[in-house]
C-alpha cells in the first residue's frame, strides 16, 4: 500500500471513528464519513464494501484479544490445582482484570465503540459473551471443589448469570465514563473485593 492509499485509508478510519462515537452503529451515515474524510464514495469502496465492513476494521481484532486473553485466563485458573483455586481466586481475578485494562486502554476508542456504539452488530454481545464464559468456568470450579471435599452453595444459572453480568458492567463502566488509567488499579482492587466478599456469601465458604 502507498503513501497516497495509507493516508486515504487512515482519513476514512479516522472519520468513522468519529462518525461511530457520535451516532453509534446504527445511527452512522456513511455520507457523513466520506464527506469528512475528504474522498469520494467511489474511493470508499475501494477500501471497505460497507458500513459494517468498516466498523468491523476498527473494533474485530480487538474484540476477538480480549475474548481471546479472558479465556486464557480462565483455562489457566482451571489448571490449577483446587487448594490453589480456592485461596488464590481474589489476587488472580485482580491480576487477570490488570492485564485487561491494560490492553483496553491502549485501545481504548476501539472499546469505546465496542461497548457504547455497536448496538447493531455482533459486538454489542461483548459483556454477554464473556458472562458467559465465566459462567462456564464457574460451573467448572464448582465441580472441582466438590470432587475435592470442599463444600459450597448452589446456585441457580439465572442468579450466576445476573451477578456475574453486573460485575462485568460495573468493570466496563471505566471505559463508558473514561475513568483515567491511573485510578483503574484502586477501582479493579475495590470492585473484586466487593464481588469477592458477595460471592464468599453466596457459595457459603
Amino acid at each position: 500500500m502507498g503513501e497516497t492509499d495509507r493516508s486515504t485509508l487512515d482519513n476514512i478510519r479516522s472519520a468513522a471513528y468519529q462518525e461511530f462515537l457520535q451516532k453509534g452503529f446504527q445511527g452512522a451515515s456513511l455520507r457523513n464519513i466520506v464527506k469528512k474524510a475528504g474522498v469520494t464514495t467511489g474511493a470508499f469502496y475501494g477500501y471497505f464494501k460497507s458500513k459494517d465492513e468498516l466498523f468491523d476494521s476498527l473494533v474485530c481484532e480487538h474484540y476477538e484479544h480480549i475474548l481471546h486473553m479472558y479465556r486464557v485466563v480462565l483455562e489457566n485458573f482451571h489448571n490449577k490445582a483446587p487448594n490453589e483455586q480456592r485461596t488464590c481466586m481474589t489476587e488472580y481475578t485482580i491480576e487477570c482484570m490488570t492485564q485487561m485494562t491494560d490492553y483496553i486502554y491502549g485501545h481504548f476508542y476501539a472499546f469505546k465503540l465496542i461497548l457504547c456504539c455497536s448496538e447493531g452488530t455482533v459486538y454489542e454481545n461483548l459483556i454477554h459473551d464473556m458472562t458467559q464464559m465465566n459462567s462456564d468456568a464457574t460451573r467448572d470450579f464448582s465441580e472441582t471443589m466438590d470432587l475435592n471435599g470442599i463444600p459450597m452453595n448452589t446456585i441457580h444459572p439465572q442468579l450466576e448469570h445476573m451477578l456475574t453480568s453486573g460485575m462485568f458492567c460495573a468493570y466496563f463502566e471505566m471505559v463508558v465514563h473514561e475513568i483515567p488509567k491511573e485510578n483503574t488499579s484502586e477501582y479493579i482492587r475495590q470492585l473484586v473485593d466487593f464481588y469477592e466478599a458477595g460471592w464468599e456469601r453466596v457459595l457459603g465458604f
